[in-house]
């Protein structure tokens, strides 16, 4: 869609967009710290979610500003910055937007689509957005602090808005079929069923302490673990190690209390090992060595190395490399 412009007007388009391509790398740096510090307040409030960041492309401002036909794009465009949150289930909205609230300075009241009254009979997306002001020290060129959007989702809508913004996003009414268009909207009540069974599903294995006990130890490890570091670990190898690890702990049901004790104790310890054997080290990305210290079982291994490495080296050598726990052994700093 082609938009023409007065020239006057065209001369202050030409002023945003220039600005804009000037001040985007800051808007990215402020988009990143928001969405490092919500990983950090996220993992210390056990809510399970992934968090992803972006500043918008040049080309989709300068597309918004001219279809969407604004005085002022720099004011009216508020997703410069933008911050998406995926939850596991529709349970965990609510506790990660009182995070927000609670953490960030909020402008403004947030989008909520989810309940809105007299919309019962409708299908339709549930957006939830929060415009906030992003983390950090960012600032424009008029020295204001940069506003960011963040985006609240569960796994299930994120999924289905994915899939529907590749068809429908800006596409005109006439180009997607109604029935098309419809099928897509009817979606959202299995999307609905979805996250609610995820939701009840979650909250039944709760109640069951002796069930899948290493599923919740490796869950509270990769709550821990996302305090230090925004690395995407590998979950079969954490599956299989983990499913060791439980038999080297006397009391699995008190551990995790006992390992959030060690973490903080420990904290420049395993800053320090972090640093010279995780994800970001040489030995990592140059040798591949130390592979477990970019895992969020390494928690458990150091915790266990230091209160019990006789029990740990005990399981460990029946069922895993003996090899991969002497490297953990020599990043921690003690011997076997």
């Amino acid at each position: 869609m082609e938009i023409s412009l007065p020239p006057g007007q065209t001369t202050v388009m030409d002023e945003v967009f220039s600005r804009y391509r000037r001040e985007r790398p800051r808007i990215e740096i402020a988009a990143r710290l928001t969405a490092a510090h919500l990983r950090r307040r996220a993992a210390r409030a056990r809510i399970n979610c992934e968090v992803s960041y972006r500043a918008k492309e040049v080309s989709s401002f300068v597309t918004k500003a001219q279809y969407k036909n604004y005085v002022d794009p720099w004011k009216q465009i508020t997703d410069k910055a933008g911050v998406r949150v995926v939850v596991q289930h529709e349970g965990l909205l609510d506790p990660m937007l009182h995070l927000i609230q609670e953490s960030l300075n909020v402008v403004g009241e947030p989008e909520d689509d989810r309940l809105i009254v007299g919309a019962e009979d409708r299908l339709q997306y549930p957006r939830l957005h929060v415009q906030v002001i992003a983390s950090g020290d960012q600032v424009s060129d008029d020295g204001k602090p940069y506003e960011c959007e963040i985006q609240l989702r569960t796994e299930a809508i994120d999924l289905w808005a994915r899939m529907s913004h590749k068809l429908m996003y800006k596409a005109e009414a006439a180009v997607v079929p109604s029935n098309v268009r419809r099928s897509l909207y009817r979606l959202i009540a299995l999307i609905e069923l979805y996250d609610l069974e995820v939701r009840r599903g979650v909250e039944a294995m709760a109640q069951y302490p002796d069930v899948a006990q290493s599923n919740r130890l490796l869950d509270e490890a990769e709550h821990l673990f996302r305090t230090f570091t925004e690395h995407k670990p590998r979950r079969d190898l954490s599956e299989e190690v983990v499913d060791v690890l439980v038999k080297a702990i006397p009391d699995p049901g008190g551990y995790p209390e006992r390992l959030s004790r060690f973490i903080d104790d420990r904290r420049a310890d395993l800053e320090r090992a972090y640093r010279d054997y995780g994800p970001e080290s040489d030995h990592f990305l140059r040798h591949g060595r130390y592979i477990l210290a970019s895992q969020p079982e390494s928690l458990i291994i150091f915790e266990r190395l230091s209160s019990s490495k006789l029990l740990l080296h005990g399981r460990w050598v029946d069922e895993l490399p003996e090899s991969m726990l002497n490297d953990m052994a020599d990043a921690w700093g003690v011997s076997l």
